[in-house]
């Protein structure tokens, strides 16, 4: 099968498991993103940090001048000191913190994104302390399924996230009434890694039936968050290498029903960094069983908790190797029955000492690494 590019020669002396980044692709995926967006210009794409926080990858993306999507006080800090401009940050999630608040205030950040009465009152009380006002927009829950794993769903009435259609009038009266806020407008999120662009269609109508019901109740929206989603190819990162930016918005262009001038905003974290990393992996042993041969590999889920956690696939290549395919079932050392990579993976065979890249980890690898078992996180490979 056809493999990626390695520079193997210079991973000599890196312990391994760590995680290679490939800076060309990344800069290519951001050129091909800006093209995609300059037709637009009234469309904004924050990346969601959620996705990678490693330094260099979000030194690269902010010199590019996006706004950056946070999920915590910790993301903020993060995002501002790579050089995220605090009037490009957006701030969601369920459950912020006091503290977290805080920091989002006095950084003087571009908004907060909520999902709740008590999270608006609060917002208000310490804005008030502070001698602050917080624009904030309330996050929809557009009860729209999206055809990808149960997990990463975040768009129906049973999750935790956004306000149901049926609360969302007591919310925009609390918002709007609220002396320390200012209310701006929607926030949507329907879920993560969507391939099929008629899940952003179906999003498109709910936002195209709402948005007038909501400016003549005398609700005055300024912008709409779509959120992101974006999905990759996990199954050729080789052939296909950079999701289709064209497509993705020009779904929202041709759907999208909004008076002109609207500033639509997008959260995009997957689709941009996901291919750029591969986590490289030695294998300790060679196991035969009766029924299954088994490369025990010294990366686990500690380092990539995907396959464990959504049965995720990653394409997994021996790029130490060019002899014939063998079957094998990827599996780490930790003390888990989950802690498989991948079953039944066709790669070239195998031996002790062979590194194997488990690709299209760039997004939600490192940024999920653990220490179970007492394992130390992995290091990264930065590759200009």
């Amino acid at each position: 099968m056809m493999k990626g590019s390695f520079p193997v020669e210079r991973f000599q002396g890196m312990r391994t498991p760590f995680y290679y980044y490939d800076i060309k692709l990344l800069r290519r995926t951001l050129d091909a993103l800006e093209s995609a967006l300059s037709q637009s210009p009234d469309f904004h794409v924050h990346y969601a940090v959620k996705a990678n926080f490693n330094p260099d990858i979000l030194n690269e993306i902010a010199a590019r001048g996006l706004g950056a999507d946070c999920v915590s006080g910790g993301e903020i800090s993060a995002a501002l000191a790579a050089g995220f401009r605090p009037e490009g940050i957006v701030f969601a999630g369920v459950g912020k913190s006091d503290e977290e608040i805080t920091t989002a205030l006095n950084a003087g950040i571009a908004r907060f994104n909520c999902e709740s009465i008590p999270e608006l009152e609060v917002i208000n009380e310490i804005a008030g302390q502070l001698g602050k006002r917080a624009a904030v927009s309330v996050r929809v829950n557009p009860d729209v399924g999206a055809h990808t794993h149960a997990n990463i769903t975040t768009g129906l009435k049973e999750n935790k996230f956004g306000i149901n259609y049926e609360q969302l009038p007591e919310v925009l009266n609390t918002a709007c009434k609220l002396p320390n806020l200012e209310f701006k407008g929607l926030h949507f999120h329907i879920g993560s890694q969507i391939l099929e662009m008629q899940d952003f269609v179906a999003l498109c109508n709910r936002i195209n039936e709402l948005y007038p019901e909501l400016t003549k109740a005398g609700f005055k929206v300024v912008d709409i968050n779509v959120g992101g989603g974006l999905g990759i190819n996990y199954q050729h990162p080789n052939h296909l290498s950079i999701p289709d930016f064209e497509l993705y918005f020009d779904t929202f262009r041709k759907h999208l029903k909004l008076p002109v001038g609207t500033q639509v905003h997008f959260e995009l974290g997957r689709s941009i960094v996901a291919q750029c990393g591969s986590l490289i992996t030695r294998v300790l042993y060679v196991k035969k069983g009766t029924t299954k041969t088994f490369a025990i590999v010294d990366g686990s889920m500690t380092e990539l908790i995907r396959p464990a956690l959504y049965k995720a696939y990653h394409r997994i290549e021996n790029i130490t190797s060019d002899e014939p395919e063998e079957v094998y079932d990827v599996v780490g050392p930790v003390c888990e029955s989950s802690d498989v990579f991948l079953k039944e993976a066709s790669i070239d065979r195998c031996h002790r000492g062979d590194l194997l890249a488990i690709r299209s980890a760039g997004a939600y690898g490192e940024a999920m690494a653990s220490c179970y078992n007492c394992h130390p996180l992995p290091q990264s490979f930065i590759d200009r």
